[in-house]
């Protein structure tokens, strides 16, 4: 095991094109990160570059305290587990999961006691005469993460592993993995472009966006604190409701205006929002998570300042809860995200709120909707920090 560190990391392509910028990272010892982004925002790139398949323009990469920007990947004492799982479809599940340790010439009887019992721990002793075309996806990718494991690598490179398989398969495989993680306590990277996954497995979560890191911290605190608008957006699912509004000061506290709507910020809410005081009368971002939108029918007491009035355009009941889709008049501000539907902002788009699944709102009902104003974030309009 050891620490892997990404000191001031940039990588620029020959015809220009600078895909990851200024990276520091530190992952320490034991540590499972995970870095977020949207596609093409430099995540594999920054991977590549820890493996050793992607050379480093500049900065310095350090892997238990040793430089290695310039050694080879297969001296470098890491493990990668791809997206394709990259399995050798001639051989047996034994030999796929034994093929590293045979070309480092390994003594047969600790190759396969290794082998052995990475299939134990992964539940592959069954499969070990099969050979890969006879496995489901999952076990497929339980043979990757066997060949990494056998190595008794210093670190594990994740590149999207869990994107082939299917929705249900792919929520099993993220626990397994974490699980396999913690019992293993090797320094992992994993890379993926699912913010559920990223919040679900990690110890820690980077968010990157166009080559430069946004955020690091624990999965709770980026989403109850993101720094951006962009990290605001990007973590959640549903994502965060954003709205361009604008902010009058009162003795009270605050009026906060969206569109036709106005919401009241108590002053103690004010209170835990301090910049905000040196917004009267100018533009900011509103954030609005789901989960803080009720159906007002369902709440015994909420003040009528507190709440919106729409008109319901969608319904998605899950059981555990209902997704309410409506669109205020406000505009909806750009999250930055090129995935996402928003990124030219301006004008309005569909919410969504999270209701207990209790309520009968149906399509083409006017709804109060009650909004946790202690849990709405504020964002600068220009430079789309957080307040």
């Amino acid at each position: 095991m050891a620490e892997v560190v990404l000191d001031r990391v940039s990588k620029i392509y020959p015809n220009g094109y600078q895909a990851v910028t200024d990276l520091s990272l530190e992952i320490d010892d034991g540590e499972f990160l995970v870095l977020v982004g949207p596609s093409g925002c430099g995540k594999s790139t920054a991977l590549r570059m820890i493996a050793g398949l992607e050379q480093i323009t500049s900065g310095e990469l350090r892997i238990g305290g040793e430089v290695k920007n310039d050694v080879a990947p297969k001296d470098r004492d890491i493990a990668m587990v791809f997206q394709n799982y990259a399995l050798y479809p001639h051989m047996t599940v034994y030999d796929n999961i034994g093929f590293a340790l045979k070309l480092a010439g390994v003594r047969k009887d600790e190759r396969d006691r290794r082998i052995r019992d990475a299939a134990r721990i992964l539940e592959l002793e069954e499969n070990l005469d099969r050979k890969p075309g006879l496995l489901s996806g999952g076990q497929r990718q339980r043979v990757a993460m066997g060949r990494a494991i056998v190595r008794q690598p210093a670190a594990f490179l994740m590149d999207e592993p869990l994107s082939n398989l299917d929705a249900k398969l792919r929520v099993q495989m993220r626990a397994e993995i974490a699980r396999l993680q913690r019992e293993l306590g090797v320094t992992t990277f994993y890379v993926t472009h699912d913010q559920v996954e990223a919040m679900t497995m990690g110890d820690r979560v980077a968010v990157i966006k166009d080559g430069v890191l946004q955020q690091v911290d624990k999965p709770q605190n980026l989403y109850d604190n993101p720094i951006n608008v962009f990290v605001a957006a990007f973590i959640g699912s549903p994502s965060m409701n954003l709205y361009e509004g604008t902010v009058a000061l009162d003795d009270d506290g605050a009026m906060v205006t969206m569109g036709s709507q106005t919401l009241r910020i108590p002053g103690d809410v004010l209170a835990g929002h301090p910049d905000l005081s040196s917004y009267d009368g100018r533009r900011i971002i509103v954030g609005i998570r789901p989960e803080n939108m009720e159906d007002l029918s369902l709440l015994a007491d909420h003040p009528a300042d507190q709440t919106l009035q729409v008109t319901i355009d969608l319904i998605e009941a899950l059981g555990a809860d209902i997704l309410a889709h409506f669109e205020l008049d406000a505009p909806t501000a750009d999250s930055g995200d090129p995935d996402a539907e928003d990124v030219t902002g301006g004008e309005a788009r569909p919410s969504v709120a999270r209701f207990n699944p209790r309520s009968t709102a149906s399509l083409g009902d006017q709804v109060t909707v009650a909004v946790q104003v202690e849990r709405m974030k504020f964002f600068d309009h220009d430079s789309r920090l957080a307040l």
